[in-house]
């Protein structure tokens, strides 16, 4: 019998290292975890990370059942590159 379950073998992590202001930035969504950063390059992250899970919402697939070069691909394409 095929479980329906995916595997959740997989994770986007992003650390932002330009904070100065003394903030904790920390954000967590499906698939994803991010920390750290000045504001301007955590709100970029996190759009970067939710576009990310839109595509992989169009695919019908989770992280860890993308190749790497189909990650790299969406990755380029989610942050604008």
């Amino acid at each position: 019998m095929k479980s329906n379950m995916r595997n959740n073998n997989g994770m986007l992590v992003g650390v932002g290292l330009d904070a100065t202001d003394g903030e904790k930035r920390i954000t967590k969504g499906e698939n994803f975890v991010l920390a750290g950063g000045s504001e301007e390059t955590h709100d970029r992250m996190t759009e970067t990370a939710i576009k990310f899970n839109e595509e992989l919402d169009r695919k019908g697939k989770h992280i860890s059942e993308l190749s790497r070069e189909e990650f790299m691909d969406m990755m380029h394409k989610a942050s604008g590159k």
